[in-house]
């Protein structure tokens, strides 16, 4: 039998705790997803101010992160340069997304789930979402 591995609540809820205080001291908004290693929501939270277009965003980019096993930044990457990569329909799925935010979370070299955000520029939807990537990694 085959188990797996994968952040619990309490772990989800400091992360996305974490990362809106974080905003909060800079000033700003956004949308927070914690996903499972399936991709699948954990906790959630929209920041008041953030984008309502967030929402989904951030859920398809935890879902990406976990399911490929790779931050979206990087599968959006190789969707812009087809010389190094392939087409998003590529996956098969409309849910995958290639904008920066999403970061799938290791533990024990597997892993359990994905941190995203959205709502900022990519640059700061990958910082805040590798923060909160980090608060659990290897534990």
């Amino acid at each position: 039998m085959q188990t797996t591995q994968s952040i619990d609540y309490a772990e989800a809820k400091a992360i996305v705790d974490a990362i809106a205080a974080k905003c909060m001291e800079m000033g700003t908004a956004t949308v927070i997803a914690v996903s499972d290693p399936h991709g699948e929501l954990i906790a959630f939270a929209r920041m008041d101010g953030a984008p309502i277009t967030s929402i989904r965003i951030a859920e398809n980019k935890a879902w990406t992160a976990a399911r490929s096993r790779t931050p979206t930044k990087d599968i959006g990457d190789r969707v812009r340069s087809p010389d190094r990569g392939f087409d998003i329909a590529y996956f098969g799925d409309p849910r995958f997304v290639g904008w920066g935010g999403g970061i799938p979370v290791w533990r024990n070299g597997v892993v359990v789930g994905a941190v995203a955000v959205s709502g900022l520029t990519s640059a700061e939807d990958v910082e805040l979402a590798a923060f909160g990537a980090t608060l659990i990694a290897g534990n």
